[in-house]
């Protein structure tokens, strides 16, 4: 399993309470898409093992943060232009409370797969940490878990696309104290690491001015705690720290949206636009592209596992190689587009695509071994979340021209059966 070290472990340890049983950022608590659960579900319909499930106001694709007993979402009503962090009761699906963020002063255009709350909320089991683009700035707002109420809020930037106005998507990441935010635009880019506890900024990086939607990743790689990022034609890597650059490598391209995955020494990435580019780099500062090939991940990130990365292109095909030297073990072809990104629990690999079909197989480099196919919705984009026995994933309906989201809450250990189209928990 792709484990961080326990140094990283205890160097982003929150300050509140996050047990073995929480998805609690962005690709999970080891910022992998590796979840630590032994037990996850693997089939489920709109009426096959569902805990609960209740309509989300509004729309988005940031994906379900899991702290404790409850689940987080940010979402956005494009009618009225606001922006909120919504929070369920993990147990019931229940809406505990729901802060709006911010109203008004939307962007004037963004890419129509893209929304205005795409960004994942990080959780530290004290605070929530939401990101969000409005007013032509990113802004960043810490709300207490027990009932939203805003600790503080900053505007670390501004935001304002050229030539691509697609919109803002990179999710924040907790390290140590910090709160570490990466915005990339042809305006002008930039990282920032805020205080947990004040909002106060600690130490920012200037990035190239080109437009780029990547998260960054926090690895414990070639012997040292690094954020891993790609996009603006590089891959690089930065100390968590101080945000100094450590090494920097001409790779991908200028767009990506995937977030970098590592594999000891080495680090992975695949892009994007407006060239297709799956690269391999020894992240010790060395300059060595290992091997690349020309598969595109665009919107997705990728897995390792056992020394093998496991990626779904955006035409959907599946493909397995050798993390060493690229050599491919297998392909499949399943069914895109993909934007969501894989998860792996309990040795098995689990891809939605946009049309709400979830593929669940083993992460073997033998062969593509399915183990279910699940339907749920009509439109997925944010990725599930896995954790103590429960699987938690966003998707949406479209009924005639009206579109409705949905959360839902599933686990095999419940065994619950709903009629197809009911509704259980809190709606309003």
């Amino acid at each position: 399993m792709c484990l961080l070290s326990a140094s990283l472990l205890s160097a982003a340890e929150p300050a509140g309470e996050i047990g073995p049983n929480d998805w609690p950022t962005w690709r999970g608590p080891l910022y992998s898409g590796v979840a630590t659960d032994k037990d996850p579900p693997v089939h489920w319909s709109a009426s096959q093992n569902v805990v609960w499930k209740v309509t989300v106001p509004g729309r988005g694709h940031s994906s379900p943060t899991i702290v404790g007993s409850q689940v987080v979402l940010q979402t956005a009503d494009e009618t009225q232009q606001t922006q909120s962090v919504i929070v369920f009761d993990r147990s019931t699906g229940k809406r505990l409370w729901q802060t709006q963020l911010n109203r008004g002063s939307f962007p004037e255009r963004i890419n129509p797969k893209n929304t205005h709350a795409s960004s994942t909320v990080a959780g530290d089991g004290t605070r929530f940490f939401a990101v969000v683009l409005h007013h032509d700035s990113i802004h960043v707002t810490a709300l207490a878990c027990n009932d939203g109420k805003v600790l503080w809020q900053q505007q670390i930037g501004p935001f304002v696309p050229d030539e691509y106005r697609n919109g803002y998507a990179a999710s924040p990441l907790i390290y140590r104290g910090t709160l570490i935010v990466l915005a990339e635009c042809d305006g002008g880019s930039y990282m920032v690491a805020l205080e947990r506890g004040s909002g106060k900024e600690v130490w920012r990086t200037p990035r190239p001015s080109r437009v780029s939607y990547s998260s960054p990743a926090l690895a414990h790689v070639a012997g040292r705690d690094q954020l891993l990022i790609s996009g603006c034609d590089k891959v690089a890597g930065f100390d968590p720290s101080s945000g100094k650059r450590l090494w920097a490598v001409d790779a991908t391209t200028m767009a990506t949206s995937g977030t970098m995955v590592w594999h000891k020494d080495l680090a992975f990435a695949s892009g994007g636009f407006p060239k297709a580019e799956t690269v391999c780099v020894r992240a010790d500062g060395s300059g060595e592209i290992v091997w690349k090939n020309l598969q595109q991940c665009y919107e997705q990130s990728m897995l390792i596992h056992d020394g093998f990365l496991y990626a779904m292109n955006d035409g959907g095909i599946v493909f397995c190689w050798r993390a060493t030297d690229g050599e491919e073990m297998w392909k499949f072809r399943l069914r895109g587009p993909v934007s969501a990104s894989p998860v792996l629990a309990a040795g098995k690999i689990y891809i939605s695509n946009e049309l709400g079909t979830t593929y669940v197989f083993q992460a073997s480099s033998k062969k593509y071994i399915e183990v279910a196919r699940n339907q749920l919705g009509d439109e997925a984009f944010a990725t599930p979340s896995i954790c103590g026995g429960q699987l938690f994933t966003r998707v949406a309906y479209f009924e005639g021209d009206q579109r409705r989201e949905v959360l839902y809450c599933i686990s095999e250990r419940a065994m619950t059966q709903l009629p197809a189209g009911t509704l259980s928990g809190i709606e309003r």
